[in-house]
């Protein structure tokens, strides 16, 4: 029988034991158009700080390769980053707030051709509209997926078609409030006898319907935004 991925139920069960506000927020001139081209144009080095999630559940699974796109919308008021709500339906991640995306086909070329294509698929974000700008650092998760982000700028306007099997909502996120580490949650929990900790990052933001809501960014896509954000910085 194959080994099926966990659920871990709601994540904001589990308490918050520190909240990053040492850390500057990033400055708005680094946060430009202009400026995230330039950033991935040179080469300064950098660290990311979060490789992956932990140790493995399943250490005799294979890998799976996959990879997502950070699409940076281009708005009058800044740049947003446009993220997914998963269907509640699906078996694995369902609810979850992620980067559009998903695994490597055989047909892709590379990294970036899946995460264009998944992103078409998922939310009908043509790339027309996608100006690639390049990789973040592979990123590691407790199930077996080696997951690549790759960060784009969207020009609008466009017009999104979501697959409603996959996804039950798109919405945008300020990148400033995304870039400041006063919202980054630490988060502890037990799990499968294994400690980890994790990050969050709560956005109050309004729906599709108009209605408040809170979209719970956590685990996996906190980290590789954490990750964004030791990039863009000075």
């Amino acid at each position: 029988m194959a080994e099926s991925t966990p659920r871990i139920g709601d994540p904001k069960q589990f308490p918050v034991v520190g909240i990053d506000d040492h850390l500057p927020a990033l400055a708005e001139q680094l946060l430009t158009p202009a400026a995230v081209r330039e950033r991935f144009a040179t080469a300064r080095p950098w660290t990311p700080e979060f490789a992956g999630d932990g140790q493995r559940l399943f250490p005799n699974r294979p890998t799976t390769r996959a990879s997502v796109l950070v699409p940076l919308v281009a708005r009058d008021d800044g740049l947003r980053v446009l993220l997914t709500r998963r269907s509640d339906q699906l078996h694995d991640h369902a609810g979850q707030v992620s980067f559009p995306g998903g695994r490597v086909d055989p047909g892709d070329a590379d990294a970036v051709a899946t995460a264009l294509r998944e992103t078409e698929e998922e939310v009908g974000l043509t790339r027309d509209h996608v100006q690639v700008l390049g990789p973040l650092s592979t990123y590691s998760t407790v199930t077996s997926y080696e997951v690549t982000p790759i960060v784009a700028l969207v020009q609008p306007p466009f017009q999104l078609a979501l697959d409603s099997f996959e996804v039950a909502e798109a919405f945008e996120v300020p990148l400033r409030f995304l870039m400041t580490p006063a919202h980054h949650q630490r988060r502890a929990m037990q799990y499968q006898g294994l400690s980890r900790q994790f990050l969050s990052m709560p956005y109050h933001g309004i729906d599709a319907q108009g209605r408040p809501r809170e979209y719970f960014i956590w685990g996996a896509t906190a980290a590789m935004l954490r990750n964004l954000y030791r990039f863009l910085g000075p």
